[in-house]
């Protein structure tokens, strides 16, 4: 699996959502609607489906890190308001993913990005 293709999209994805919190139902309502054509991928499907489209990998992955944040009931912005400290939990969450992703290309990507989140958050130390 191209891990630097994945790399580049997780990080930027992780710029965008870990700064983000899930807030209102109707907006989470609406990111799920977004997000469920894309759980079937898995971690190696997601880049064979947008070879050439980092935009559209890092706009799946921040939706199921959206919804991860979500169903966890995680707000980052509240947990973590220093942005030094979001950058270093945006670093950590890319390496989990890497991670689970290299582990088992065929993992599915919404599971792997759950799994991540939960890490990262578990690591983190205020």
């Amino acid at each position: 699996m191209p891990n630097s293709v994945l790399k580049h999209a997780v990080v930027t994805a992780c710029l965008v959502t870990l700064a983000c919190s899930a807030q209102a139902d109707e907006a989470m309502e609406l990111m799920l609607d977004e997000a469920m054509p894309h759980m079937h991928h898995s971690c190696e499907s997601v880049l064979e489906t947008y070879p050439d489209d980092d935009e559209a990998v890092a706009g799946i992955v921040r939706l199921m890190v959206a919804v991860s944040l979500y169903n966890r009931q995680i707000d980052v912005l509240a947990l973590v308001p220093d942005e030094d400290k979001r950058a270093g939990l945006r670093d950590e969450f890319t390496e989990e993913l890497e991670d689970a992703c290299d582990d088992d290309p065929g993992r599915l990507l919404a599971g792997a990005v759950d799994d991540a989140v939960k890490n990262t958050m578990a690591a983190f130390d205020g």
